[in-house]
């Protein structure tokens, strides 16, 4: 694409946060700390977790910039950036979350295959942009379509971005045309994150935001959309982000038997503390956040000091001063995730911290990582625990 370059080498990078805890520097992948990571509910730019496959892509002139919009359609088309910005602006608050968040609490169990996340391969912010489902209708597909008059059943978004795993072919990924043609579901063509243009990292100028979906499905950096009539057959829509049994290995796996990972399941975190940490005995606030998917709210938080012995619920939270209602869709961000909070009492020298929650769906948090357990680590949402000790312990 004109203007358009795909480094070779990792010499050009964006300068990031120093604060941020890289998992990988080439290509580079990194999270915040737990503490910034809930300092607010708007994961400010900097805070916001970082994936990639490989060098930072450059756009040196957006007035150059077109998108492509082909394959099993009436009219194909390309759009400048500038006709895309004409199309009715929305902001959607919407959580992005890596699949493999952690990761790393899985591998500890048994070695996994990936990125070595901790908690924070996750962030909730504001973007800005046109909905696909206007952006479609200039190609002739109408709102609330399943399947295109030439066949068309899905919607292919294919990067600039550059991938070792594609042998140096495109990143890309698919979501269904009914999903991409829904005004409900929001998906977005977003050129702004929380009220500023996109940065390199998180896909300037363009790039593709699917709420309630891993952000694999989230494509960065886009180059052009391609109504197909099967799901993407990309690598990383079919030899990987799937969700194998435990006892699927390396030497037996057969990635034609699973169907593409799309919505996250109901996933919790404790923020405010860490295994290292010793507490004062009293009063000691429980901090984190709480996320579903496919548009789902989240019903409860529940909080536990002995284990999951017993437990205490949770206060929820997204804006300062409005109510939380999983069910609220005009007062609440349906695509964002939830904050929670606890006041809890420790007495014991050594305490087992667990949260766990539950969606408005009735979905719960597996007790044990082990019976998730998976090949490529993807989809931990185990009961998170957080191990301290009080300062009346005996060092």
């Amino acid at each position: 694409m004109p203007g358009f370059i795909a480094p070779s080498d990792y010499s050009r990078e964006p300068s990031r946060h120093p604060s941020l805890n890289i998992n990988a520097k080439e290509p580079f992948n990194a999270e915040p700390t737990r503490q910034d990571l809930i300092a607010s509910y708007i994961t400010p730019v900097d805070y916001f977790f970082k994936r990639n496959h490989g060098p930072i892509p450059m756009f040196e002139d957006n007035g150059r910039y077109s998108l492509a919009i082909d394959g099993l359609l009436e009219k194909p088309i390309e759009l400048s950036l500038a006709q895309i910005r004409l199309l009715p602006k929305y902001n959607v608050t919407a959580t992005l979350q890596c699949a493999g968040n952690r990761r790393t609490a899985m591998s500890q169990q048994l070695k996994v295959r990936g990125v070595g996340w901790d908690i924070s391969a996750i962030g909730n912010a504001i973007w800005g942009g046109a909905k696909l489902s206007d952006v479609l209708e200039l190609v002739g597909v109408s709102k609330c379509t399943s399947v295109t008059s030439s066949g068309g059943k899905h919607v292919e978004f294919i990067s600039i971005d550059k991938c070792i795993e594609e042998n140096g072919g495109p990143y890309k990924a698919s979501i269904p045309l009914s999903q991409a043609t829904s005004p409900e579901a929001d998906v977005l063509l977003a050129y702004e994150m929380n009220g500023e243009i996109l940065n390199r990292d998180h896909g300037y100028p363009l790039r593709v935001v699917v709420p309630g979906v891993i952000g694999a499905r989230s494509v960065k950096w886009l180059d052009r959309i391609t109504i197909i009539e099967q799901k993407s057959q990309g690598f990383f829509m079919q030899k990987d982000y799937k969700m194998f049994p435990p006892w699927v290995n390396w030497d037996n796996i057969d990635w034609s038997t699973r169907e593409p990972q799309m919505d996250f399941p109901v996933q919790s975190a404790i923020c405010s503390l860490q295994d290292v940490d010793i507490v004062k005995q009293g009063k000691i606030k429980i901090a984190g956040y709480a996320v579903t998917g496919g548009g789902r709210g989240i019903e409860r938080v529940d909080v536990s000091i002995d284990g999951g012995k017993t437990w205490f619920e949770a206060n929820r939270y997204q804006k300062n001063g409005v109510p939380y209602v999983s069910d609220d869709d005009i007062s609440c961000d349906k695509w964002g995730w939830v904050l929670f909070e606890a006041v809890v009492s420790l007495q014991s020298e050594n305490a087992d911290l667990v949260v766990k929650a539950v969606d408005s769906s009735a979905n719960l948090q597996p007790e044990n990582v082990m019976s998730i357990w998976n090949l490529r680590g993807i989809l931990n949402n185990s009961w998170h625990h957080v191990y301290v000790r009080s300062n009346a312990a005996k060092l």
